[in-house]
C-alpha cells in the first residue's frame, strides 16, 4: 500500500494510531515544527525497518518534522528513517538520539516519495509528525543564517535535491553547542516518574566546606525530590574549614554529618549499601535521574549520565562512551556517576584520599571493567575552578602505584599522559601506496627519513605504476638508502591491496601507513605513534591532520558522521579545543585515517589486513579499526603526533564509474557496520551527524 493513501484507522491491521501530545505542544511559538499532522505508525515485515510511517495530506516535495522519545534503558541506537522512492534509489537518514525529554528532526520528503520506513528500537514513541512547506523552511534559514539562502535556492534551481537539503538542514536543524539553552527549551518536559525503580541501595557522599552550606542545601533538596527513595547521604564536612556550625533545615533520616576523613576507605564509605557515588556542593541531580542509573547498573562496575553547567551560558557535558584514557586526563566522567559494590570491593583498603574525589575517579578508572554510560541529562552542577595541577599530582601518585609505563605530563595547561617508547625502540615499516606525482613522494620521503627522530625505521614503498622519469630516477636515488625498499604494484588502484602487498613486504614489529600527501612537521611524531600503538589494549593510532592553511583535517573519525563515517571537526581551526577539550589529549575514537594510522603488525595480521575485495578504495581503513575493535582493540588519537595532509592531491572525486564504486563500498560499508553508525560509543547521540562539527540536533 502507498504512503499517499489516507491513514488506515484499524489498528488490527497497522498497530495502534500514535497521536500527538497536544498538551504540550500547543502549535506552541516554535514555529518550525510545522502544521500538526495526523499519522500511524504500524508494523512491517522487514526485521531492521519494522515501522511504517503512514502522515496524513500530501508529502511528496515537503518537509517533514518528526518530534519522539526515547527510553532511557534501552540501548541507545539512534533511530533510522528510509525515504522508499519510485526509482528504487532509497533514502536513509540517520536521527538524534534523546539527551532530554525528547528529539526533533527536520528532513526533506523526496518528490517521488513511496513509503516511509523506521528502525526504532524499543521504548521509542513517536509523539508528534508536522508538515513544512519550502518557504516555511527558507523562512527559518533568512532568520537563523541568512548566507545560506541564497545557495539554497541556487541548488534548488539547478535541480540538485541533495546540496538543496543539506544545506537548510544544515541551517534549520542544527545548534552550536552555545545555544544550548535554546535548543533545551524546545526539548525538554517536564519530570515524568520513571517506572524504573528497583531496590539498589545507594549510599551518597557529600565533602562540604561549612561556606558552601547553601550549595549543600541545594543537593539535598534534589535528592528529597528522587523517584528512587532507597538511598542515604552523608555530608562530609572539611575539617580545615574555619566557618562556623551550620544549621540544618531538613530532617530526613536517611541525611547524616561527619567530618571528611582521607584515610577512610571506599568500602568503609559504602557500608551495606549496593552502589556508591560522590556529589559536589550545588550538584542537583534531576528527579529521575537516581532512578535512571540504578536501572542500568545492574552487572557493570559503574554507570555514570550527562550533565549541564550551571552559569552564563547553560552548557551541556554531553559525555563518550567509557574511555578510560580520556577518563584519567580530564576526569570527564563526573557526577552523576555510581560504582558498584563488586568494583568498591577491588579497592580493597586504598584510602579515599582528598575530597576533591580524584584517587577514587582513578582507582576506579584503572580497575573498572564494565561501565555504562546512559547519554542522558540528570544532573545540574555548578562551574568548578580549573584543577589540572591537582589532578596532575593525584596521577602522577596513581600510575606507578597500578604498574603503569606512561607518566603525567602538563603542557600549556593541558594533562596529557606520556607513554614511553620501549627500548630498544621497535622497527617501524612506514608503508607508503604512492603514483608519480615527485612532487609529493619527495616530499614525504624526506620528512620520514630525514626529518623524524625515531632511530628505527624502514620505508617501503609501494609504487602502483609510475612513469614520470623524475620519480624513477628518484627511486634510483632512494635505493642507495638501506633502509628503502620500492615495492611494485603493476595492477588497478586497489589502496587495500597496495597496502597489503607493503605491509608482506614490512619486517617491523610496527606498521605505519602513510599517505604520499603527507608532510612532516615535527621530529616526533613517529615515537609518539609507537609509544601508543605497543600498548597491549590499543589496535590502530591515528595523528592529528592538518591542511596546508593549518586547520583540522583528521580529529578522528566519526562513524555515521555524513551518513557513513567522516571526520571530526574538518576544516576548524587547528588549535579548537573539541567538546570536553578531547582534542587537546590522546583519546580513544571509533576509527582514524589511514593517511597516517600506525598498529602493531600482530594485530594487523590477526583482523587480516585491509579488505581488498570489499573496499578497494574507501572505507577500507574505518572498516579495519572497527574489525581491531570487535577484537578487543581500540582506537586512539593523539594531537602529540601531528602532521601536514593535502587531501585530495593523491586522488580526486569519484564520478562516473567511480561513483558507482564509491557508493557500493558505501552500502557494504553500511551493512557490515549499521549499529556503530546509529551508536558510535564515542559521539553523543544528541550531536549532529549533518555537520561535520559538534552541534547540537
Amino acid at each position: 500500500m502507498s504512503i499517499l493513501e489516507p491513514p488506515d484507522p484499524d489498528p488490527r491491521r497497522h498497530g495502534p494510531a500514535i497521536a500527538a501530545v497536544e498538551p504540550y505542544f500547543h502549535e506552541r511559538a516554535d514555529r518550525w515544527l510545522g502544521r500538526t499532522t495526523a499519522f500511524t505508525l504500524g508494523p512491517t515485515d522487514d526485521p531492521l525497518f519494522d515501522r511504517r510511517l503512514r502522515p496524513a495530506g500530501h508529502l511528496r516535495d515537503r518537509w517533514i518534522v518528526l518530534t519522539y522519545r526515547m527510553d532511557p534503558s534501552a540501548p541507545p541506537l539512534r533511530p533510522v528513517i528510509r525515504f522508499v522512492r519510485a526509482d528504487g534509489n532509497n533514502q536513509d537518514f540517520v536521527l538524534p538520539g534523546v539527551a532530554l525529554g525528547t528529539a526533533s528532526w527536520l528532513g526533506l520528503l523526496p518528490a517521488d516519495l513511496e513509503d516511509i520506513r523506521l528502525a526504532a528500537g524499543p521504548g521509542f514513541v513517536l509523539e508528534r509528525v508536522g508538515l513544512r512547506g519550502h518557504a516555511s523552511v527558507l523562512v527559518e534559514c533568512l532568520g537563523k543564517r541568512p548566507i545560506r539562502v541564497v545557495p539554497a535556492l541556487h541548488n534548488r534551481l539547478r535541480g540538485d535535491a541533495r546540496r538543496y537539503r543539506d544545506i537548510l538542514r544544515g541551517a534549520c536543524a542544527v545548534s552550536p553547542l552555545d545555544r544550548y539553552r535554546g535548543w533545551r527549551a524546545e526539548r525538554l518536559r517536564p519530570s515524568a516518574r520513571t517506572g524504573l525503580g528497583n531496590d539498589l541501595a545507594i549510599r551518597l557522599i557529600l565533602p562540604a566546606r561549612r561556606s558552601e552550606s547553601a550549595a549543600v542545601g541545594r543537593t539535598v533538596e534534589s535528592l528529597i525530590a528522587q523517584d528512587h527513595r532507597v538511598w542515604s547521604l552523608t555530608i562530609a564536612w572539611i575539617a580545615d574549614d574555619r566557618a562556623g556550625p551550620v544549621e540544618h533545615d531538613h530532617h530526613d533520616p536517611r541525611i547524616a554529618d561527619a567530618t571528611w576523613d582521607d584515610t577512610t576507605s571506599p568500602a568503609a564509605l559504602l557500608a551495606e549499601a549496593d552502589a556508591l557515588g560522590l556529589l559536589h556542593p550545588g550538584d542537583r541531580l534531576w528527579p529521575e535521574a537516581l532512578a535512571t542509573l540504578a536501572s542500568r547498573l545492574a552487572g557493570s562496575d559503574a554507570v555514570y549520565a550527562d550533565e549541564e553547567v550551571a552559569g552564563i551560558p547553560l552548557q551541556p557535558r554531553l559525555k563518550p562512551d567509557w574511555s578510560p584514557d580520556l577518563a584519567s586526563v580530564t576526569g570527564y566522567i563526573g557526577r552523576p556517576t555510581l560504582y558498584a559494590r563488586a568494583l568498591i570491593a577491588r579497592f580493597g583498603d586504598r584510602p579515599i584520599g582528598p575530597p576533591d574525589g580524584f584517587a577514587l575517579d582513578l582507582a576506579a578508572t584503572s580497575a573498572a571493567r564494565a561501565v555504562v554510560h546512559i547519554p542522558r541529562i540528570l544532573c545540574t552542577t555548578e562551574p568548578t575552578p580549573d584543577d589540572t595541577a591537582a589532578r596532575a599530582l593525584a596521577l602522577d601518585r596513581h600510575l606507578p602505584e597500578v604498574g603503569s609505563p606512561a607518566r603525567a605530563e602538563v603542557h600549556g595547561g593541558v594533562l596529557d599522559l606520556h607513554w614511553p617508547v620501549p627500548q630498544p625502540a621497535p622497527l617501524a615499516s612506514i608503508v607508503i601506496p604512492s603514483r608519480d606525482r615527485l612532487d609529493l613522494i619527495a616530499r614525504v620521503t624526506e620528512g620520514v627519513l630525514r626529518q623524524t627522530a625515531y632511530p628505527a625505521i624502514e620505508l617501503v614503498i609501494v609504487d602502483n605504476g609510475s612513469t614520470d622519469p623524475a620519480v624513477l630516477q628518484f627511486y634510483e636515488t632512494l635505493r642507495a638508502d638501506p633502509r628503502v625498499r620500492i615495492v611494485p604494484y603493476p595492477h588497478p588502484f586497489n589502496f587495500s591491496a597496495m597496502t597489503n602487498a607493503g605491509v608482506r613486504e614490512a619486517r617491523g614489529q610496527v606498521l605505519v601507513l602513510l599517505n604520499n600527501d603527507i608532510a612532516v612537521l615535527e621530529p616526533g611524531w613517529l615515537s609518539a605513534l609507537v609509544a601508543q600503538a605497543v600498548r597491549p589494549e590499543v589496535g590502530a593510532v591515528g595523528a592529528k591532520l592538518l591542511y596546508a592553511d593549518g586547520t583540522l583535517q583528521h580529529a578522528g573519525v566519526v562513524v555515521g558522521l555524513g551518513g557513513r563515517a567522516g571526520h571530526l571537526l574538518r576544516r576548524r581551526p587547528g588549535n579548537t579545543p573539541g567538546h570536553l577539550g578531547r582534542l587537546r589529549v590522546a583519546h580513544e575514537v571509533s576509527a582514524v585515517t589511514a593517511a597516517c594510522l600506525a598498529v602493531e603488525r600482530r594485530k594487523f595480521d590477526a583482523v587480516g589486513g585491509f579488505d581488498e575485495t570489499t573496499f578497494a578504495i574507501d572505507f577500507n581503513d574505518v572498516d579495519f579499526c572497527l574489525r581491531l575493535g570487535t577484537a578487543g582493540l581500540k582506537a586512539i588519537w593523539t594531537p602529540q603526533a601531528t602532521l601536514s595532509h593535502l587531501e585530495s592531491v593523491s586522488r580526486g572525486r569519484p564520478e562516473g564509474d567511480e561513483r558507482r564504486r564509491f557508493e557500493r563500498e558505501a552500502d557494504a560499508f553500511t551493512a557490515r557496520w549499521r549499529d556503530i553508525i546509529r551508536h558510535d560509543p564515542f559521539y553523543h547521540p544528541a550531536l549532529s551527524l549533518t555537520t561535520f562539527g559538534e552541534d547540537l540536533e
